[in-house]
C-alpha cells in the first residue's frame, strides 16, 4: 500500500464531467490499494473571475479580502468532486485549509506555508476516505484566510505530501509532461521522461507553466518525487527527482517569460545605502525583484539601476519608486512591460565551455538584440523586447538541437 497524493489543476476540474474523471483516477488508485489525498485548484477561469469582480470596485483591493475572496474558487471545488465520489460509489470528505491547519505566514496573496498538521488527513485516509483539500490557501497567525499565489494549488499538494510523508505526489494537469518547451510555440518540443529538481526548479522560476517554482522548492527540499502528467490520458507523464542517475545534458529545455516589466532607474546617486534603500523598501511590500544591473557613468558620480519586476506589481512599484527617487536626489524612472525573458537550463552547462556564446550568437543570427543578461551555473536568461519571443525560443531549441532525446 503506498500514500499518493494526487493534485488536479483548473482545466482537470474545469466541469462536471471533467469531475467525473478526476474522481475515477482517485478511485482507481484506491482500489489498488493506494490511500488516496486529492489537491484540487479552482474551476478554469473562476480565479479570474473572481478577481475581475475585485478589479471592477477597486484597482488596488485590499489583499487581505482578496484573499477571502479568491478561496472560494477551490472551496468549491472540494466540495464537488467529494460528492462526484460519493455519488460513484466512494468515500470522500473535502477540507478546506483553515480545517487541517495549513499554517502560513501573514503575507496575503502570496504566503508561506509555515507547518501542516496532518492528523486529520491520516485520519480519513485510514477510514477508507478518500480526502479531498483545496488547495491554494491556509490560515495566517491571526485567523485569516491566505493564498499562496498563482499555482499555488501544487505547493498546497507537494506542501501535503511531504508532511504525510506521501510515496509519489502526482502533478496532474492538461499536458502529459514537461517539455524542453513549450509545444505551442514550438512543434518540435520533445517530452522529457525525467528531470532534476534543480533544473525543475530553473525552468518554474524562468517562466516554465508546468508547475509553480515554490512547489518545486519544497519538493526538492524533502525529496518528494513528483509524477507530472495529464488528467485526460493514462500516459506516463514526466518524473522531477534528484538529480542522482541523470544524464547532464548541456541544455535541457528552454522557457520564456512574458509576464514581467523592466524598470529603470537613470542617473542615481553613487553612494552606499542608495541600492539598499530601494530594494529594502520593495521587499517591504512583497514585490519580488528578478534581474538587477547596475552601470555606473563614466563620470563616478551616478549610477543607472535597471531591475525587472511582475508586470502584476508594476503598479505598486510606481507608487514606491518615483516618491523614493526624489527624496534620495534625483534621476529619472522609465518602464517598459513590453519585455520577455527567455532563458535555457541545463545540468550539463556547469561543464560546458562556450553556452553563453552560442546563445548570443544565436539571437543575434535572428536579429535580436538583448537587454540584459542573468546567468547561473545552469541557466542563461535574456531580456529581450516582448514581439521577438516566440522566434527567440525556436531559434534556441533548434540551436541546441533538443529536439533529439539524450544518447
Amino acid at each position: 500500500m503506498a500514500l499518493v497524493v494526487q493534485k488536479f489543476g483548473g482545466t482537470s476540474v474545469a466541469n462536471l464531467e471533467r469531475m467525473r474523471r478526476v474522481a475515477e483516477l482517485g478511485l482507481r488508485a484506491q482500489r489498488e490499494g493506494h490511500q488516496v489525498v486529492m489537491i484540487v485548484s479552482a474551476m478554469s477561469g473562476e480565479t479570474n473571475r473572481l478577481l475581475g469582480l475585485a478589479h471592477q470596485i477597486s484597482p488596488t483591493p485590499d489583499m487581505r479580502e482578496m484573499d477571502s475572496l479568491a478561496s472560494t474558487g477551490e472551496q468549491v471545488s472540494a466540495a464537488l468532486v467529494a460528492m462526484t465520489i460519493q455519488q460513484m460509489g466512494g468515500k470522500a470528505k473535502s477540507f478546506l485549509g483553515h480545517q487541517i491547519r495549513i499554517q502560513t505566514d501573514d503575507a496575503f496573496t502570496k504566503a508561506r506555508i509555515v507547518n501542516i498538521e496532518d492528523s486529520r488527513l491520516r485520519n480519513a485516509v485510514t477510514s477508507g476516505h478518500i480526502a479531498v483539500v483545496a488547495g491554494f490557501q491556509g490560515i495566517d497567525p491571526g485567523g485569516n484566510i491566505t493564498t499562496l499565489g498563482r499555482g499555488g494549488s501544487d505547493t498546497t499538494a507537494v506542501a501535503i505530501a511531504a508532511a504525510i510523508k506521501a510515496d509519489v505526489c502526482e502533478i496532474y494537469t492538461d499536458v502529459d509532461g514537461v517539455y524542453t518547451t513549450d509545444p505551442n510555440i514550438c512543434p518540435r518540443a520533445r517530452k522529457i521522461e525525467r528531470i532534476s529538481f534543480e533544473e525543475m526548479l530553473e525552468l518554474a522560476s524562468l517562466g516554465a507553466k508546468v508547475l509553480q517554482i515554490r512547489s518545486v522548492e519544497v519538493a526538492m527540499k524533502y525529496g518528494v518525487p513528483v509524477h507530472v502528467r495529464s488528467s485526460f490520458t493514462d500516459t506516463t507523464g514526466t518524473m522531477v527527482a534528484s538529480e542522482e542517475g541523470l544524464e547532464s545534458v548541456v541544455v535541457s529545455g528552454v522557457a520564456y517569460d512574458k509576464g514581467e516589466a523592466k524598470v529603470q532607474l537613470v542617473g542615481m546617486p553613487d553612494r552606499p545605502g542608495i541600492v539598499a534603500k530601494i530594494f529594502g523598501l520593495l521587499a517591504e511590500q512583497n514585490v519580488s525583484v528578478d534581474m538587477i544591473i547596475q552601470s555606473p557613468s563614466s563620470s563616478g558620480s551616478s549610477t543607472d539601476v535597471t531591475f525587472t519586476v511582475a508586470k502584476t506589481d508594476l503598479a505598486r512599484v510606481k507608487e514606491l519608486i518615483e516618491s523614493t527617487v526624489k527624496e534620495l536626489g534625483g534621476g529619472q524612472v522609465a518602464y517598459d512591460p513590453e519585455i520577455a525573458k527567455v532563458s535555457i537550463v541545463g545540468l550539463g552547462m556547469r561543464s560546458h565551455a562556450g553556452v553563453a556564446a552560442k546563445t548570443f550568437g544565436i539571437l543575434a543570427a535572428e536579429g535580436i538584440n538583448i537587454l540584459g543578461i542573468s546567468t547561473s551555473e545552469i541557466k542563461i536568461s535574456c531580456i529581450i523586447a516582448a514581439k521577438y519571443t516566440e522566434l527567440a525560443v525556436r531559434a534556441l531549441h533548434d540551436g541546441f538541437e533538443l529536439e533529439k532525446a539524450p544518447a
